[in-house]
């Protein structure tokens, strides 16, 4: 058989023992003898071998220098820019490493400046109650001084003394000065934070890793940061093709369903619990009722006093409630037990991780002791106006311990009549306010018969976020802790009564009806 001119040839043809490989197939690029062209190369053209060594000296030259000049070249380059590569790899994680390591040094640091400025605020709240109760006491011994003295002076009176002396002695008695009043002590508490974890990972900060194949986008095909956050454009293009970052809490691509059912009863409150149960009140009606993951009835309470709003506390998980005749109501193993009672008519309420208890009314919010005791109350604008004129629904951040309230802004109130959501600070100041806006590029923000921005419910998740029932429009919004548009949720073939956040920020939404009944469990996020 003849060889390929491609191979290193032999010496002699295969297919005919011995001949000599004299020529050149054309047809075939082969090397083949003078039998095999009048064989199985009969027709085809073909040259002596002399005739094409020039051009495959040529080719093979031609190899030599582009192997030499260029492939060796970059070959080179290559082998040396892996050197590169691998100190900018070591340099880059020495680097992120460092940055950890700083960030963490700064916490501990600005942990342990917060615990030293706590405990001096104690020591000196412990030194000023001190000195009032040794003053106190002092106060009293010289008033037991001064009654033991006075005893023995109206023993004497009355044994020895004159008239007149009596007479004396009887007026001093009632001109004497009363018992010491008690000193009012300077109080504080401290209450830890059973579930930190979510919170010590936004103190640190984004953490991103980029690995090939792993990516989660929100539903606009942005990735999510642990804030709830997009990276800024420099980062999203520096990306490798093909890879996105992977990050600790980021949206789910579409939100899930985990479970879907009609309440038992009307729900216009609810209140999911931390074992996974849920309690709801309606309106016009005096009875908590507790329902489980798949909605059936687990317990039933009445009041006396038809119900307005509940909250659950987040440090003693025990639910709150207010009623129509303004009674502020705690559920104590498992009857309604009167706290205090207002002076106004409580719309809605919102136990705080400090203990206060949020109360909203006609055209203010304020904040109350367990105790009843008002400590604080939202102020008048500079145009004059109420902050918050018609609030409906209160919800505390268990990040930043800020306020957001539902405010429907109410004609009759003296308000605009345009709703909206307020979000204030610990001391009630105004930090910005969200009227509805989606932005246009928000690919489902063409909701179709979109009407008036209409918040029935606001609640916060577990990393700051604020997730709001738009009612009127069926949908359910989330904007970020700063006021950021997120993404729309979920969007429902019926109006949005109600919204709470249990564990593993599971959504708890009511749908339909006057007071609501279709009850979804949504997981809009993968932590």
């Amino acid at each position: 058989m003849a060889t390929p001119i491609g191979q290193i040839p032999l010496c002699t043809c295969t297919e005919h023992k011995g001949r000599p490989l004299e020529l050149y197939c054309e047809k075939c690029d082969m090397l083949v003898c003078y039998k095999c062209l009048i064989s199985t190369h009969k027709g085809h053209n073909a040259c002596e071998i002399s005739d094409i060594t020039p051009t495959k000296k040529q080719d093979i030259q031609n190899f030599i220098d582009r192997t030499e000049k260029h492939d060796l070249v970059q070959l080179r380059e290559y082998i040396t820019s892996t050197d590169t590569l691998l100190k900018d790899n070591t340099s880059n994680f020495e680097n992120l490493s460092d940055k950890l390591k700083k960030q963490t040094d700064k916490l501990k640091k600005d942990l342990d400046l917060l615990t030293s400025q706590t405990l001096s605020v104690y020591h000196k709240m412990e030194e000023d109650n001190t000195k009032l109760i040794q003053k106190y006491k002092q106060d009293l011994e010289m008033y037991d001084k001064q009654l033991r003295q006075q005893i023995q002076e109206c023993k004497a009176a009355l044994q020895q003394g004159s008239q007149i002396e009596i007479y004396d002695t009887g007026c001093e008695i009632h001109s004497q000065i009363s018992l010491p009043v008690k000193p009012v002590l300077g109080t504080a508490s401290f209450t830890p934070n059973k579930t930190p974890h979510h919170h010590l990972e936004l103190a640190l900060g984004k953490i991103d890793t980029l690995d090939q194949g792993q990516a989660s986008t929100d539903q606009d095909g942005s990735v999510m940061t642990s804030g709830g956050q997009k990276p800024s454009s420099t980062s999203q293009q520096s990306e490798p093709k093909g890879k996105k970052a992977v990050t600790m809490y980021k949206l789910l691509p579409q939100t899930k369903v985990l479970e879907e059912w009609e309440s038992p009863v009307d729900i216009n409150s609810i209140c999911p619990t931390t074992d996974g149960q849920v309690w709801t009140s309606a309106g016009y009606s005096n009875t908590l009722t507790l329902l489980d993951r798949n909605g059936k009835v687990i317990q039933q309470v009445k009041q006396k006093a038809v119900i307005n709003n509940i909250s659950l506390s987040p440090t003693t998980n025990t639910l709150w409630v207010c009623d129509r005749e303004n009674n502020i109501m705690e559920l104590v193993s498992g009857r309604p037990t009167h706290i205090f009672s207002i002076k106004e008519y409580p719309i809605c309420i919102c136990v705080t991780a400090s203990n206060h208890v949020i109360e909203g009314m006609t055209k203010h919010i304020s904040k109350f002791t367990t105790q009843g005791q008002m400590v604080l109350t939202t102020s008048v604008t500079g145009t004059g106006k109420p902050l918050v004129c018609s609030p409906w629904r209160i919800s505390e951040c268990p990040v930043t311990h800020n306020v957001a309230v539902v405010d429907w802004n109410n004609k009759d109130n003296g308000a605009d009549g345009i709703e909206h959501v307020i979000v204030m600070d610990s001391d009630f100041k105004e930090l910005f306010i969200y009227r509805g806006d989606i932005p246009s590029t928000y690919k489902q923000s063409s909701h179709k018969g979109a009407k008036p921005f209409n918040p029935y419910g606001v609640v916060y998740d577990s990393v700051g976020n604020i997730i709001i029932g738009d009612r009127d429009n069926y949908r359910v919004l989330l904007i970020s802790g700063r006021g950021e548009f997120l993404g729309i949720i979920h969007t429902d073939t019926y109006s949005i009564w109600a919204v709470g956040v249990g564990r593993e920020d599971v959504l708890w939404a009511v749908f339909g009806g006057m007071f609501g009944g279709n009850v979804k469990l949504l997981q809009y996020t993968s932590v």
